[in-house]
């Protein structure tokens, strides 16, 4: 089943003969290549386009493992040009299996071509269109699209948010939210037809692909079982501070295991870089300064976080939470901790300064909101208490307490808006979205 994600596909469709290479990135199994070789091809093709003027490969398969080798795919791509009138389309999938050869033409051994190379090159040809997709930022982020300069373009592709997911399931819709939040947003999960089928999917997810991939990407040669008990703590601590030389702590006295907090530090970059987890840096408000440890990670699916705990801690908070931060990745959003200080007289009456926190700090171009999750707010106390931080911040940005009962959508004295969670992702984010 080909479920329509026109929310990306608008974005190639508007970048599509824009001068620039479109690099689509995002973690394995999220939909990327169906997007570019369904979707974007089927558009191709309902504009005109036929078949022979699209290239596509897909880099992962064992029948196209020739083309890894930069010299052949640039040979391959340049051989199916042959008119120069109308534009090629170039779809190439996992363009990071290409691997980096020492070039032929110079005697320096340090030299090498690499897919940057070859993609670069083909950019030279002026009626081809270029779109690749990549499952590691270390590939196709900061370094990568340093050295494409002005010419690339990247879209970065989510699983499916809860909007997608809601559209999709073909279940009682009263049980959508339920689903959601256990199995997550990974595409096929949406065609699984058994709790069995869901958690297995997943979990060999973790174990086959995910794990696997960050150990031989990353050259890892240490005891690869650190690995997974560090995703584990991440797991389990879904909103709370990570802190490197405390778990470098917690390694040595509870697992009985030596690890430096600068390693430690690298698996967690290692698994942020394969998409794997995202992470939060906390934001002084009053201060306007960034905090830069420790941070908060959160996972890119919420289905892979329940697995990699066997389905065992299925903590709505946490879950929830989760959840927020990826609808607002998902829409745009640039997310940060938010910290706020200030100072008060104890009991005693002596001066004391302590800080507060703010889940979210979401930022998109001039526009910001403050957002608290707040899982229940059964009183007036728990509310004040729920949202302290925010009455403490003196700026004008929307100021949001998403909690986790349906209800129906509120502002109080001091103009925070109260709405469900479900509602938060359903329709009040599209509607924020819209008005940035």
């Amino acid at each position: 089943m080909i479920i329509e994600r026109n929310f990306y596909l608008n974005k190639l469709i508007e970048r599509r003969e824009n001068g620039r290479i479109k690099v689509i990135t995002g973690i394995r199994r999220c939909g990327k290549s169906v997007l570019l070789f369904e979707l974007f091809r089927d558009y191709l093709k309902r504009t005109g386009v036929g078949d022979d003027h699209i290239i596509a490969l897909k880099l992962d398969i064992g029948s196209n493992a020739r083309y890894r080798n930069p010299q052949e795919l640039d040979k391959y791509v340049r051989g199916r040009i042959t008119d120069t009138n109308k534009p090629y389309y170039v779809l190439l999938d996992e363009i990071q299996e290409v691997k980096a050869i020492q070039n032929p033409w110079l005697n320096d051994k340090n030299e090498t071509i690499s897919f940057v190379d070859i993609l670069l090159g083909l950019m030279d040809i002026k009626n081809a269109d270029i779109y690749v997709t990549g499952s590691n930022s270390k590939m196709l982020s900061s370094d990568i699209m340093t050295e494409f300069k002005d010419r690339g373009d990247e879209i970065h592709v989510n699983p499916f948010m809860y909007k997608e997911f809601y559209g999709a399931y073909e279940g009682d819709k009263h049980n959508a939210w339920q689903e959601f939040i256990t199995y997550g947003g990974l595409p096929r999960i949406i065609s699984e037809k058994t709790d069995e089928d869901k958690s297995k999917y997943l979990q060999d997810l973790i174990r086959s692909t995910y794990l696997t991939d960050v150990v031989e990407r990353n050259h890892i040669q240490k005891d690869i079982s650190i690995l997974d008990d560090l995703l584990n703590i991440i797991a389990s601590s879904i909103g709370s501070l990570i802190n490197p030389r405390k778990l470098e702590n917690t390694f040595a006295s509870v697992k009985q295991k030596k690890i430096t907090d600068s390693t430690i530090s690298t698996y967690l970059d290692d698994f942020a870089d394969a998409f794997i987890i995202r992470k939060a840096t906390q934001y002084d408000i009053k201060g306007k300064r960034y905090i830069n440890t420790p941070l908060k990670y959160y996972f890119t699916d919420i289905g892979l976080r329940n697995a990699q705990l066997n389905f065992r801690q299925q903590e709505e908070t946490h879950i929830m939470e989760n959840v927020i931060y990826n609808e607002l990745s998902a829409r745009g959003f640039n997310i940060d901790v938010g910290v706020v200080e200030y100072n008060y007289k104890n009991a005693e009456g002596k001066s004391k300064r302590t800080k507060l926190e703010i889940d979210f700090v979401a930022n998109k171009g001039n526009k910001r909101y403050y957002i608290q999750s707040a899982f229940a707010i059964p009183d007036e106390e728990k509310r004040l208490q729920e949202t302290n931080s925010l009455r403490r911040i003196n700026d004008s940005y929307r100021k949001i307490v998403v909690v986790h009962n349906h209800i129906i959508p509120w502002y109080d004295e001091n103009g925070i808006f109260y709405i469900g969670v479900e509602d938060f992702a359903l329709t009040y984010i599209g509607k924020l979205a819209k008005t940035i």
